[in-house]
Protein backbone atom coordinates (compact mmCIF):
# COMPACT_ATOMS: atom_id res chain seq x y z
CA UNK A 1 0.00 0.00 0.00
CA UNK A 2 1.06 3.54 -0.81
CA UNK A 3 2.55 5.58 2.45
CA UNK A 4 -0.29 7.29 2.69
CA UNK A 5 -2.78 4.78 3.45
CA UNK A 6 -0.22 2.39 5.35
CA UNK A 7 1.29 5.45 7.86
CA UNK A 8 -0.29 5.66 11.43
CA UNK A 9 0.15 9.24 13.01
CA UNK A 10 2.78 8.03 14.89
CA UNK A 11 6.46 9.59 16.39
CA UNK A 12 8.93 8.79 13.74
CA UNK A 13 10.42 6.55 16.25
CA UNK A 14 7.68 3.92 16.24
CA UNK A 15 7.07 4.44 12.81
CA UNK A 16 10.70 3.21 12.12
CA UNK A 17 10.35 0.24 14.36
CA UNK A 18 7.68 -0.97 12.19
CA UNK A 19 4.42 0.19 13.81
CA UNK A 20 1.98 0.93 10.40
CA UNK A 21 -1.46 -0.47 8.83
CA UNK A 22 -0.18 -4.23 7.56
CA UNK A 23 -3.72 -5.39 6.26
CA UNK A 24 -4.70 -8.88 6.30
CA UNK A 25 -6.73 -11.03 4.17
CA UNK A 26 -4.53 -10.43 1.33
CA UNK A 27 -4.46 -14.29 0.14
CA UNK A 28 -8.73 -13.83 0.09
CA UNK A 29 -8.24 -10.68 -2.00
CA UNK A 30 -4.98 -11.98 -4.26
CA UNK A 31 -7.72 -15.23 -5.26
CA UNK A 32 -10.62 -12.65 -5.91
CA UNK A 33 -7.82 -10.99 -8.74
CA UNK A 34 -7.26 -14.57 -9.79
CA UNK A 35 -10.56 -15.43 -10.58
CA UNK A 36 -11.71 -12.63 -12.15
CA UNK A 37 -9.08 -12.56 -14.58
CA UNK A 38 -9.22 -10.44 -17.78
CA UNK A 39 -12.03 -9.07 -16.58
CA UNK A 40 -10.54 -7.28 -13.47
CA UNK A 41 -11.78 -3.97 -13.45
CA UNK A 42 -9.34 -0.81 -12.43
CA UNK A 43 -11.27 0.04 -9.55
CA UNK A 44 -12.24 -3.23 -7.26
CA UNK A 45 -13.63 -2.81 -3.79
CA UNK A 46 -13.59 -6.58 -1.83
CA UNK A 47 -15.50 -7.17 1.15
CA UNK A 48 -14.28 -10.31 2.92
CA UNK A 49 -16.97 -10.63 5.24
CA UNK A 50 -17.11 -13.58 7.78
CA UNK A 51 -16.14 -13.66 11.78
CA UNK A 52 -13.10 -11.72 10.40
CA UNK A 53 -14.18 -8.82 8.25
CA UNK A 54 -12.37 -6.41 6.14
CA UNK A 55 -12.41 -4.18 3.57
CA UNK A 56 -9.46 -3.94 0.55
CA UNK A 57 -9.26 -1.53 -2.38
CA UNK A 58 -8.05 -2.76 -5.25
CA UNK A 59 -6.15 -0.45 -8.41
CA UNK A 60 -5.66 -2.18 -11.54
CA UNK A 61 -4.93 -5.33 -9.25
CA UNK A 62 -2.89 -4.03 -6.89
CA UNK A 63 -3.92 -3.33 -3.20
CA UNK A 64 -4.12 0.51 -2.13
CA UNK A 65 -6.39 0.21 1.28
CA UNK A 66 -7.47 -1.70 3.41
CA UNK A 67 -9.87 -1.36 6.66
CA UNK A 68 -7.71 -3.38 8.92
CA UNK A 69 -4.39 -1.91 10.84
CA UNK A 70 -1.55 -3.28 12.53
CA UNK A 71 -3.35 -6.27 13.76
CA UNK A 72 -6.74 -8.20 12.69
CA UNK A 73 -8.43 -6.30 15.65
CA UNK A 74 -8.97 -3.15 13.70
CA UNK A 75 -11.49 -1.96 11.12
CA UNK A 76 -14.98 -3.06 10.84
CA UNK A 77 -17.09 -4.99 13.57
CA UNK A 78 -16.52 -8.46 13.26
CA UNK A 79 -17.61 -11.78 14.79
CA UNK A 80 -16.02 -10.96 18.35
CA UNK A 81 -13.53 -7.88 17.79
CA UNK A 82 -14.72 -4.69 18.34
CA UNK A 83 -12.96 -3.38 14.79
CA UNK A 84 -11.99 0.51 15.01
CA UNK A 85 -12.28 2.19 19.10
CA UNK A 86 -11.37 5.71 20.24
CA UNK A 87 -7.84 5.13 21.42
CA UNK A 88 -8.74 6.89 24.42
CA UNK A 89 -11.69 3.81 25.24
CA UNK A 90 -8.49 2.14 25.90
CA UNK A 91 -7.15 4.81 28.44
CA UNK A 92 -10.46 4.36 30.16
CA UNK A 93 -10.80 1.26 30.49
CA UNK A 94 -6.53 1.02 31.73
CA UNK A 95 -6.83 4.27 33.79
CA UNK A 96 -10.39 3.72 35.61
CA UNK A 97 -11.35 0.14 35.60
CA UNK A 98 -7.76 -0.91 36.35
CA UNK A 99 -7.72 -3.51 33.18
CA UNK A 100 -4.13 -4.49 31.92
CA UNK A 101 -3.08 -5.74 28.21
CA UNK A 102 -3.72 -9.65 28.88
CA UNK A 103 -8.01 -8.17 29.88
CA UNK A 104 -7.98 -5.41 27.17
CA UNK A 105 -6.48 -8.15 24.43
CA UNK A 106 -9.20 -10.70 25.12
CA UNK A 107 -12.03 -7.68 25.51
CA UNK A 108 -11.47 -6.35 21.93
CA UNK A 109 -10.57 -9.57 20.26
CA UNK A 110 -12.96 -12.40 22.25
CA UNK A 111 -15.54 -10.90 24.00
CA UNK A 112 -16.42 -7.87 21.32
CA UNK A 113 -18.15 -7.16 17.99
CA UNK A 114 -21.23 -8.87 17.31
CA UNK A 115 -21.10 -11.12 20.78
CA UNK A 116 -20.58 -7.58 22.42
CA UNK A 117 -23.12 -6.20 21.06
CA UNK A 118 -25.73 -8.86 21.12
CA UNK A 119 -24.92 -10.98 23.87
CA UNK A 120 -25.65 -13.80 21.80
CA UNK A 121 -23.79 -14.83 19.37
CA UNK A 122 -20.78 -13.60 17.36
CA UNK A 123 -22.42 -15.94 14.36
CA UNK A 124 -24.51 -13.46 12.05
CA UNK A 125 -26.79 -16.91 11.56
CA UNK A 126 -28.04 -17.15 15.28
CA UNK A 127 -28.20 -13.07 15.24
CA UNK A 128 -30.69 -13.41 12.07
CA UNK A 129 -32.64 -15.97 14.60
CA UNK A 130 -32.75 -13.64 17.33
CA UNK A 131 -33.35 -10.75 15.77
CA UNK A 132 -37.21 -10.66 15.54
CA UNK A 133 -37.38 -10.81 19.80
CA UNK A 134 -34.10 -9.31 20.66
CA UNK A 135 -33.26 -5.72 19.84
CA UNK A 136 -29.68 -6.01 20.92
CA UNK A 137 -29.21 -8.35 18.26
CA UNK A 138 -31.18 -6.26 15.32
CA UNK A 139 -28.53 -3.56 16.39
CA UNK A 140 -25.87 -5.34 16.36
CA UNK A 141 -26.94 -6.45 12.53
CA UNK A 142 -27.69 -3.28 11.88
CA UNK A 143 -24.65 -1.86 13.09
CA UNK A 144 -22.56 -4.05 11.23
CA UNK A 145 -23.94 -3.67 7.56
CA UNK A 146 -23.59 0.36 8.59
CA UNK A 147 -20.34 -0.29 9.23
CA UNK A 148 -19.58 -2.38 5.98
CA UNK A 149 -21.45 0.48 3.76
CA UNK A 150 -19.34 3.46 5.42
CA UNK A 151 -16.24 1.80 4.58
CA UNK A 152 -17.33 0.51 1.09
CA UNK A 153 -17.98 4.78 0.85
CA UNK A 154 -14.52 5.33 1.95
CA UNK A 155 -13.07 2.82 0.05
CA UNK A 156 -14.20 4.43 -3.24
CA UNK A 157 -12.59 7.67 -2.41
CA UNK A 158 -9.84 6.21 -1.98
CA UNK A 159 -9.98 4.82 -6.01
CA UNK A 160 -11.76 7.95 -7.04
CA UNK A 161 -14.90 5.82 -7.79
CA UNK A 162 -15.48 2.30 -8.14
CA UNK A 163 -16.25 -0.25 -11.24
CA UNK A 164 -17.11 -3.48 -9.50
CA UNK A 165 -17.91 -5.15 -5.64
CA UNK A 166 -16.54 -8.31 -5.10
CA UNK A 167 -18.16 -9.75 -1.97
CA UNK A 168 -16.52 -12.76 -0.64
CA UNK A 169 -16.29 -15.00 3.04
CA UNK A 170 -18.92 -16.74 5.38
CA UNK A 171 -21.35 -13.77 5.22
CA UNK A 172 -20.23 -12.45 2.36
CA UNK A 173 -21.14 -15.16 0.38
CA UNK A 174 -24.42 -16.40 1.74
CA UNK A 175 -25.77 -13.84 3.72
CA UNK A 176 -28.90 -12.42 1.12
CA UNK A 177 -29.95 -10.42 4.02
CA UNK A 178 -26.60 -8.67 5.01
CA UNK A 179 -25.70 -7.96 1.17
CA UNK A 180 -28.99 -6.03 1.03
CA UNK A 181 -28.97 -3.83 3.48
CA UNK A 182 -25.29 -3.25 2.73
CA UNK A 183 -26.35 -2.19 -1.05
CA UNK A 184 -29.25 -0.45 -0.18
CA UNK A 185 -27.05 2.50 1.51
CA UNK A 186 -24.87 2.28 -1.45
CA UNK A 187 -27.48 4.08 -3.94
CA UNK A 188 -25.11 7.35 -4.34
CA UNK A 189 -22.65 5.04 -5.68
CA UNK A 190 -25.15 3.96 -8.34
CA UNK A 191 -25.75 0.52 -6.48
CA UNK A 192 -28.69 -1.74 -7.64
CA UNK A 193 -29.04 -5.02 -6.41
CA UNK A 194 -31.00 -7.48 -8.09
CA UNK A 195 -34.22 -9.05 -6.38
CA UNK A 196 -34.02 -12.46 -8.21
CA UNK A 197 -29.87 -12.68 -8.74
CA UNK A 198 -28.85 -11.76 -4.99
CA UNK A 199 -31.00 -14.75 -3.41
CA UNK A 200 -29.10 -17.22 -5.75
CA UNK A 201 -25.60 -16.50 -4.53
CA UNK A 202 -22.64 -16.79 -6.76
CA UNK A 203 -22.09 -14.68 -9.77
CA UNK A 204 -23.60 -11.51 -10.78
CA UNK A 205 -25.96 -9.87 -8.56
CA UNK A 206 -26.59 -6.09 -9.43
CA UNK A 207 -28.99 -5.15 -12.13
CA UNK A 208 -28.22 -4.67 -15.38
CA UNK A 209 -28.28 -1.00 -15.11
CA UNK A 210 -26.43 -0.15 -11.83
CA UNK A 211 -23.75 2.11 -12.54
CA UNK A 212 -21.81 -0.26 -10.36
CA UNK A 213 -21.58 -4.14 -10.83
CA UNK A 214 -21.62 -6.17 -7.74
CA UNK A 215 -20.43 -9.81 -7.66
CA UNK A 216 -19.97 -12.88 -5.24
CA UNK A 217 -17.06 -15.32 -5.61
CA UNK A 218 -16.20 -17.95 -3.22
CA UNK A 219 -13.66 -17.47 -0.89
CA UNK A 220 -10.25 -19.59 -2.16
CA UNK A 221 -7.55 -19.09 0.16
CA UNK A 222 -6.59 -22.31 0.35
CA UNK A 223 -6.01 -22.97 -3.25
CA UNK A 224 -4.05 -19.85 -3.24
CA UNK A 225 -2.07 -20.98 -0.42
CA UNK A 226 -1.25 -24.08 -2.43
CA UNK A 227 -0.38 -22.14 -5.41
CA UNK A 228 2.18 -20.48 -3.41
CA UNK A 229 3.54 -23.55 -2.07
CA UNK A 230 3.85 -25.14 -5.51
CA UNK A 231 5.60 -22.08 -6.90
CA UNK A 232 8.25 -22.01 -4.28
CA UNK A 233 8.41 -25.65 -4.26
CA UNK A 234 9.24 -25.71 -7.85
CA UNK A 235 12.02 -22.64 -7.22
CA UNK A 236 13.66 -24.64 -4.91
CA UNK A 237 13.59 -28.07 -7.46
Amino acid sequence: MPAVSSTLPLPRDLRAAGIQRYGFHGLSCESIVRQLGSALPARLINPHLGNGASITAVRNGVSIDTSMGLTPTGGLIMGTRSGDLDPGVLVHLMREMKLDAPAIEDLVDHRSGLLGLSGVSGDMRALHDAAASNGEARLAIEMFCYRVAKELGAMCVALRGVDQIVFTGGIGEHDVRVRAKVCARLSSLSVELDAVRNPQGLGLVSRDDSRCAVHVLPLQEDEQIARHTWRLCVLKA
